[in-house]
């Protein structure tokens, strides 16, 4: 039994002694940006709480009214148009930056008209990643460094060594702690205080390896650009000189302005592969993974996301008011948080009394159907460990019509005797068995398998966390729809429509297992009625 299986029994167990916080308080998801989609970037206006600014991938957006109405305030025109990040002028709310991959452009008037500060030389330098202003200097992060304008974006400079040559993934002020800015990059996290215009690299001297210490790379070395895996920082609101780390490994919180760092736990994360942050102005620590969103209570982690069908997660973030949304592949999702549900210990595991098979052989039945089974490497480890045993078979066949001459001789009264003749040909063959008995000890395949076993286990993982995710789901909408009134047509049909595509999900990981080891009427019911 592996861990996720080990953790996943125990939840269930623990269900069923205590049934009324087994899921705790869920979280419902609203869709507010209608049919706009691939939202990367968003800003919630600090003068009215329902205007929203949000980037739809080339659009900037905008909504006054919390999402009921959307209009397109700017188009980004190029071969790299996607919108990063938006920003508002700390000092006039009227001014907007956005952060683009075509440069840095600017609005005097809340997006109606737009002008472009800064473009790059070439590529790296006009995708620009992060923008922030504080005290009437713009910070712009770019995919070669980051820059520095005093006036207005009149004109720029490039911040000095290593931070001014590497891609830039954020760049945060920590308002409450005298004006520190931190800057994160590929090579590590850098902190400046205001006036001052040096940068302090205050985390990435030390690189994490398989629990071993190394040192960083060299700047020049190539490798040194993607080892960290650092890809955002937030501050703690209630906490002076708190902020956390977002890395590839999980969250690091740094305190003391970020001079000491420890890792936050990983329990309960489905994926150590953190991608954004957020941090309510009560200080709640949202964390955005590969898996999902997830929140944290000081001892583990807990998603928040199961109920939201949204495609990829790009950001996170809390407005005014502290409500969570988030930008997602298919749109822009409110959350709206729920009180605790009692459910049943039948509600909540398919043992074939709630008419679905259990996750245990529906897990099984995926890693079956996608051949990502262990016993597959096994198998194959004990065919290359016999292949010493197996000869190298070699046949060769050769036919020569050179140097062919010969004496022609045997008779004393045959004309022709004792002369020089020269003949057809020579046929020549032959069969070779080679064995190489050093196989018997190491053979080379198994690098091979070790190298496909890696991958297989990478594969398998993300199956089965699909799998699980889309499981338990399943059971959350099929909860959800027992619910509903009977006279509530529009959402019963919502919700079937949703179990139905849960159900097709599950078939297709499964070839087809869920829904034929399903009690009958319960897969597609609605349809049936229909």
């Amino acid at each position: 039994m592996n861990k996720k299986t080990a953790v996943l029994s125990l939840f269930l167990s623990l269900a069923a002694i205590l049934p009324g916080a087994a899921l705790g308080d869920e979280m419902d998801w609203e869709m507010l940006s209608r049919e706009n989609a691939g939202i990367r970037a968003m800003l919630f206006s600090r003068d009215d709480p329902r205007e929203i600014f949000a980037g739809s991938g080339c659009a900037i957006i905008h909504s006054s009214d919390l999402g009921f109405e959307w209009q397109v305030l700017f188009t980004v025109k190029g071969s790299n148009k996607r919108v990063n990040a938006l920003k508002q002028d700390e000092t006039d709310r009227n001014i907007l930056y956005a952060a683009t991959g075509e440069g840095l452009f600017y609005s005097p008037d809340k997006g109606r008209h737009w002008k472009r500060l800064y473009r790059g030389r070439d590529y790296s330098e006009r995708e620009c990643t992060a923008v922030e202003v504080f005290k009437g200097s713009i910070y712009l992060g770019t995919g070669a460094g980051l820059l520095i304008s005093r006036d207005k974006g009149r004109s720029w400079r490039k911040v000095e060594g290593e931070l001014g040559r590497c891609r830039i993934t954020a760049i945060v002020i920590d308002r409450k702690n005298a004006g520190c800015i931190y800057a994160v990059s590929a090579t590590g996290v850098y902190r400046s205080v205001q006036p001052a215009a040096a940068w302090d690299k205050v985390y990435g001297n030390i690189v994490l390896e398989d629990d071993i210490e190394v040192e960083e790379a060299a700047l020049d070395s190539e490798e040194n650009y993607i080892l960290p895996g650092l890809r955002y920082l937030a501050v703690c609101a209630d906490e002076p000189g708190r902020v956390y780390l977002a890395t590839a490994r999980g969250v690091y919180q740094g305190d003391d302005s970020a001079k000491d760092w420890q890792a936050l736990t990983g329990y309960g994360l489905l994926s150590s592969d953190i991608r954004f942050l957020a941090v309510s102005q009560q200080g709640a620590l949202y964390a955005l993974s590969k898996a999902g969103i997830f929140s944290y209570d000081g001892s583990r982690w807990h998603e928040r996301s199961s109920r939201l069908s949204a495609g990829e997660i790009f950001i996170i973030g809390f407005d005014s008011r502290d409500d969570l949304y988030a930008g997602c592949e298919k749109g822009l999702y409110k959350a709206m948080l729920n009180g605790p549900r009692a459910v049943e210990r039948s509600s909540l595991q398919g043992d074939g009394a709630s008419g679905i098979p259990a996750i245990k052989p529906t897990q099984q039945a995926a890693i079956a159907y996608a051949e990502v089974n262990p016993e597959k490497i096994k198998q194959w480890r004990k065919q290359a460990a016999k292949k010493a045993w197996m000869p190298e078979l070699s046949m060769g066949l050769a036919r020569d019509t050179s140097d062919l001459f010969h004496w022609e001789g045997g008779s004393t009264v045959k004309a022709d005797d004792d002369i020089l003749r020269k003949g057809r040909d020579t046929v020549d063959w032959d069969i070779g068995l080679k064995w190489d008995l050093s196989e018997i000890i190491w053979n080379q395949d198994q690098t091979s398998i070790d190298v496909r076993s890696k991958l297989m286990v990478e594969l398998r993982q993300d199956i089965l966390d699909e799998v699980t995710k889309l499981y338990f789901e399943r059971i959350r909408v099929k909860m959800e729809l027992d619910d509903l009134a009977i006279e509530d047509r529009k959402k019963r049909f919502e919700k079937e429509l949703k179990l139905q595509e849960l159900t097709a999900q599950l078939d297709g990981f499964t070839g087809g297992y869920f829904s034929s080891h399903s009690r009958p009427g319960l897969v597609n019911d609605y349809s049936a009625r229909r």
